[in-house]
């Protein structure tokens, strides 16, 4: 009886992983020419994502820049917010630091109409304060499609192509409440990124620096 409860639960949690596969979607096929980026974290799980500096080329720069100094090696995603997103890249490690410098809003509330990005499963996007010009490192990557109120209010940049598995499997981790914020969101153990590495493009050229 305990060998049937067992196999019960474990195709409950199959069952549940592909659901959860299917609502992602298939990632978008590589273009060609598009800057790539490697995250790697500390666990092993690692995310690829193509850039598209045609819709957001400030915003861009500006993530490659941060990327080829190292800057979010050893940084954490410090913000899990269930079916929503995950958020990363504050050397702070609690949602108010930066790399020093912002950059200007690249969506169409800010005046920027060529970013028409939607922010669906797997987009990053940069995150930031409440002013429009306020972001500066910390970015955010979807984990639901359904968002439509971040859709012109932050600056979509490039989308997951690889890792979609990995992608779940932070988003699934245990959060507690933040008491900065009250919201839950606070990952109960650290969420560490190892590297993020600027990678070769679709056709297997390296990106030139921005």
């Amino acid at each position: 009886m305990r060998h049937v409860r067992r196999l019960a639960v474990l195709a409950a949690v199959f069952a549940l992983t592909v659901a959860l596969a299917a609502c992602a979607g298939t990632a978008p096929t590589p273009i060609p020419g598009h800057p790539r980026v490697l995250i790697e974290m500390a666990d092993g799980k690692t995310m690829t994502f193509e850039l598209y500096p045609e819709y957001a080329p400030a915003t861009v720069a500006n993530f490659l820049d941060l990327v080829d100094r190292k800057f979010y090696d050893g940084l954490t995603f410090h913000r899990i917010l269930k079916a929503s997103l995950i958020q990363g890249g504050d050397p702070k490690g609690d949602g108010t630091g930066g790399s020093g410098t912002t950059i200007r809003g690249e969506f169409s509330a800010n005046g920027f109409k060529q970013n028409t990005l939607s922010h669906t499963f797997g987009t990053i996007s940069m995150a930031r304060g409440s002013g429009y010009n306020s972001a500066s490192s910390q970015f955010f990557i979807m984990t639901a499609d359904g968002s439509k109120s971040l859709d012109g209010k932050y600056a979509a940049f490039g989308r997951l192509i690889e890792g979609t598995s990995d992608l779940l499997a932070i988003a699934a981790k245990p959060v507690e409440l933040n008491d900065a914020t009250g919201e839950t969101s606070k990952p109960v153990d650290m969420v560490t990124i190892a590297h993020v590495t600027r990678l070769a493009d679709a056709e297997g050229t390296p990106t030139p620096a921005a």
